[in-house]
């Protein structure tokens, strides 16, 4: 099978499994994606299916912000055969004693400010870094990793999402976003 054809039936199949829940017009209406990771044949391919989008760059690291990203992540990073880093949301520091490298987002979907960090000996000055996660809307997890990524003395490749909800297309351009789907498709 082509890999054109391929990736057309995974991002099929990201939108048979997906629902909208809640009314329109209610306030509380959420993106629901629990089927995508029960569906075996689906979550097995979203990471080859991400890494597709990247394809033509050899990252060293993937990070991946809590909690989906953690579990979209690993599986971009065995398709690369590289390391997987945890980006933690609200890092306790008084539990642990490594150095930390930390910043804080702009406003995210819902006008929080998170505090997004990971330990600093795990991504150095020669890592080439891509971001992993399912969905992005403001971009502004995404823009704390790059800001870390430029902490770390890395170099930031991009990110690459399963959902791309941005409204801001300069945002999509700084960060190198690809994705999978576009939310008007869902």
């Amino acid at each position: 099978m082509s890999g054109d054809v391929w990736l057309e039936e995974v991002k099929s199949g990201l939108r048979s499994a997906f629902v909208w829940r809640g009314d329109r017009t209610d306030r509380h209406r959420y993106a629901d994606v629990t089927e995508w990771w029960r569906r075996p044949d689906l979550l097995g391919s979203l990471g080859p299916a991400l890494a597709h989008l990247f394809a033509d760059q050899q990252p060293t690291v993937v990070l991946g912000p809590e909690s989906r990203g953690c579990l979209l992540g690993p599986l971009v990073a065995l398709r690369f055969n590289v390391g997987f880093v945890e980006v933690r949301k609200e890092q306790v520091a008084s539990s642990d004693s490594d150095a930390w490298l930390r910043r804080t987002t702009p406003p995210d979907y819902k006008d929080r400010h998170l505090s997004l960090g990971f330990r600093k000996q795990l991504v150095n000055g020669g890592d080439r870094v891509l971001f992993v996660d399912d969905w992005i809307e403001t971009g502004s997890q995404a823009h704390c990793a790059h800001l870390l990524t430029q902490d770390a003395e890395a170099t930031w490749l991009g990110a690459a999402t399963v959902v791309d909800a941005l409204t801001n297309n300069q945002i999509r351009r700084r960060l190198n976003v690809r994705s999978l789907v576009h939310i008007r498709e869902l």
